[in-house]
């Protein structure tokens, strides 16, 4: 058992749960397969009965004419049954006409009731000499037994469901050999009854057939036996026999197998059957040209052409007496044209069969395609998922139609399909769960760190969500809470108060991030860590992150003032919060990172460690928010960007050109501003080229110039530096890079 569990969870590893469910699926398909219950089977008849309404057999030649009992003639001869001297006189003009041979789709099997010593003993008043004279008058059934006797006549019999009399030993019957397997006659149809004609007429008929015909479940006709069992006797079909009859052949030849019965041979002929013996019948559409009226042909008015070199069936369209069926190819046809097309099917040569490998086809299809969906569907993308079971479909299909239409061979294409789809519908469901369980995952991992709305657009599309790790151009932020340790040292009594406070200003500081499509990557106590462009593409990852930069700052002025108004009320000492902001646009890694008890998406790399530095230097340079080269360049046209300096940063063989960011584009299009950018400029290049004096007039000229304040802690940091380079002057390689010392 425990070995059994262990093999089950490899197997579930290897393959996955919905592979091994799809798998045991096809062997639950093959059964029923095998089993073959009725759903199934009428399902392939369903598909079979398609074919032939698409490709219905095409007659090349009309051998068989049909007498038919209609309802002109029953109005003009009378109801049926007819005397049988007006069969006689039927069969007589038929051969005259040059019929080849004349089947019978109707049996005789009591004395005419009109017989002439019947009515001499029935009818009243009659006096003996005419009593007598009737009784010396030969029998209708001796002249049609007469009739019969001149031409090639094969009657019809029809199988009964209960046992009337003991079969007459003396009447002859149809041969019948067996060729290959014994006991083949367990799969034919049989009947405990059998209802013959009058010996009179039986022994002297040519040939005697069944024309009892058995109907599917759903009360098509679309398979005839050919051979049955009635009464304990194997017995030919009407079509068969007159078949029989007219090659010459003795005795009829039932080839079997162990599977049942194959096909039955005649003289130059092979009828292929099913294991019961029966013939698929290929139905030509209905043909009103091959039937003759009863009456016609006694008037002696039908066609020669229509009755010379031809079979001839005797039957009924009539609806009164009841022998109209359901075909793939018609709802009312009446069953003598059923015989008739059994024939034509053989004499032209086309026959369909289901051949005794179709099972074996049908299996190895299943199999060969089920296993291709199960390997290789779970990898597709949605379309192809589609693409591919259409294909499947498509190639099942056709090979069924291209073994009917050139072969005429019937192989089921509903069973592999059946099973196909289900697997396929698995794979798809195991597929929904999978994706559907991935985007609660998402939800989950991203929801308290993205917009609802890029959630929701990873949950729909969690293909652009790569865990394992990608490089991708993102622009990271950082932020962090200047003097916060002396603040929080206000509530080393209340550290509820502390924790409210930073949750008052991260919200909304974490709102602003997330409303501008970023991702929060950490909360490192008041600091945060943020990214764009991951793990959704933004092409405006540089402006969106800047423009959130900005909102921060206006979010932490909004705080300041309630938190100030709350101090004057509260009689107690107010610190403002000043938030540092450092944002750097470059290659990262990203992804899911951590341990195998707790992972976390983050970003990795260079670009990383400088956003790091520049939010650090941000108390340095007395701007709140820095910038590296490539954020600013992006954002240039929409932000007031200013140029503080050009650094090296420990770790980093290049330096790097950093920028502030003083405001929107209303700052950047104002006066002062560009006043202040000049001088800035100015100073930069007098610096850069060692021009001292130069840049310390810059920086004079620039304090007396309007909001001279907001740049005074720069001016400040490059007056040092230039005092220690007028005592210590930079080497003569110097680039004007500057070497942070502090992070």
């Amino acid at each position: 058992m425990k070995r059994l569990k262990i093999l089950r969870r490899w197997f579930a590893r290897k393959l996955g749960f919905a592979r091994l469910m799809c798998l045991a699926l096809l062997v639950l398909f093959a059964g029923a397969r095998l089993w073959d219950p009725p759903p199934i089977q009428e399902l392939r008849l369903r598909t079979f009965d398609m074919f032939q309404l698409l490709d219905p057999r095409h007659k090349t030649a009309r051998p068989v004419t049909i007498v038919d009992i209609d309802d002109k003639s029953l109005a003009k001869l009378g109801q049926w049954p007819w005397p049988r001297t007006r069969i006689a006189d039927l069969i007589q003009n038929l051969t005259s006409h040059g019929a080849v041979a004349i089947g019978f789709d109707v049996v005789f099997s009591e004395a005419d009731r009109l017989n002439p010593d019947l009515v001499a003993s029935q009818m009243r008043y009659l006096d003996d000499a005419t009593r007598a004279k009737l009784r010396e008058l030969p029998s209708n059934d001796q002249i049609l037994s007469e009739a019969i006797k001149r031409s090639r006549v094969v009657l019809g019999e029809t199988g009964q469901r209960a046992i009337s009399t003991e079969v007459d030993k003396s009447l002859p019957f149809t041969g019948v050999a067996t060729v290959g397997e014994e006991g083949a006659e367990r799969f034919l149809f049989e009947f405990p009854g059998l209802l013959r004609n009058v010996p009179e007429i039986e022994k002297v008929a040519a040939g005697r057939g069944l024309f009892s015909i058995k109907t599917e479940r759903d009360g098509l006709i679309r398979r005839v036996p050919m051979i049955m069992r009635a009464q304990g006797m194997v017995m030919p079909s009407l079509s068969l026999e007159i078949l029989r009859v007219v090659t010459g052949t003795p005795t009829l030849l039932v080839r079997t197998d162990k599977t049942g019965v194959r096909a039955v041979r005649l003289k130059g002929v092979e009828i292929p059957t099913d294991r019961n013996g029966q013939l698929w019948v290929h139905y030509a559409r209905q043909d009103p040209s091959i039937y003759v009226s009863a009456a016609d042909v006694l008037d002696n008015t039908v066609a020669p052409n229509k009755i010379a070199g031809k079979l001839v069936l005797v039957g009924t369209s009539a609806v009164g007496l009841n022998d109209i069926k359901t075909t793939p190819v018609s709802s009312t046809m009446p069953g003598v044209e059923i015989h008739a097309q059994v024939l034509e099917s053989v004499l032209s040569g086309a026959v369909i069969s289901q051949p005794n490998y179709a099972l074996g086809v049908e299996l190895l299809a299943a199999l060969v395609i089920g296993l291709l969906v199960i390997i290789f569907t779970p990898n597709l993308g949605p379309v192809r998922l589609v693409l591919a079971g259409a294909t499947f479909a498509a190639i099942l299909i056709g090979v069924s139609w291209f073994f009917y239409a050139q072969h005429r061979y019937l192989i089921d294409f509903t069973y592999p399909l059946l099973s196909t789809t289900a697997i396929y519908l698995t794979l798809i469901f195991a597929s929904f769960v999978r994706e559907q369980r991935q985007r609660v995952q998402i939800r989950g991992m991203f929801a308290q760190y993205m917009s609802p709305v890029l959630v929701e657009q990873l949950a729909q599309s969690p293909e652009k969500l790569v865990l394992g790790g990608e490089e991708r151009e993102m622009t990271i932020m950082f932020s962090d809470v200047r003097g916060f340790t002396t603040i929080s040292e206000t509530y080393k009594h209340d550290p509820q108060g502390l924790i409210a406070l930073m949750n008052r200003f991260l919200t909304p500081l974490t709102d602003v991030i997330i409303d501008q499509k970023g991702y929060i990557d950490k909360y490192m106590g008041d600091a945060i860590m943020a990214f764009w462009n991951a793990p959704l593409d933004d092409a405006e990852h540089e402006v969106n992150a800047c423009e959130a930069a900005i909102q921060m700052l206006e979010k932490i002025d909004a705080v300041n003032k309630d938190r100030e108004q709350e101090a004057i009320d509260g009689g107690h000492v107010y610190i403002p919060l000043n938030v540092g902001i450092g944002l750097n646009t470059g290659i990262g890694v990203v992804g899911n990172m951590g341990s195998d008890l707790k992972k976390n998406y983050s970003v990795l790399g260079d670009s990383v460690n400088l956003a790091s530095r520049l939010e650090g230097q941000s108390k340095e340079y007395g701007f709140p928010i820095i910038v590296g080269s490539r954020t600013a360049l992006a954002a240039k046209d929409q932000f007031a960007i200013l140029e503080l300096d050009f650094i090296m940063v420990k770790g980093k063989t290049e330096p790097e050109v950093i920028y502030a960011i003083a405001g929107r584009a209303d700052v950047m299009l104002s006066g002062a501003f560009q006043r202040l950018r000049n001088v800035t400029i100015e100073m930069l290049a007098c610096y850069r080229s060692r021009d001292w004096q130069g840049a310390l007039d810059a920086i004079e000229r620039g304090r007396r110039s309007e909001d001279a304040d907001t740049l005074e802690k720069l001016f400040k940091l490059y007056e040092v530096r230039i005092k220690e380079f007028q005592v210590n002057p930079p080497p003569e390689d110097w680039t004007g890079a500057y070497a942070l010392l502090t992070k």
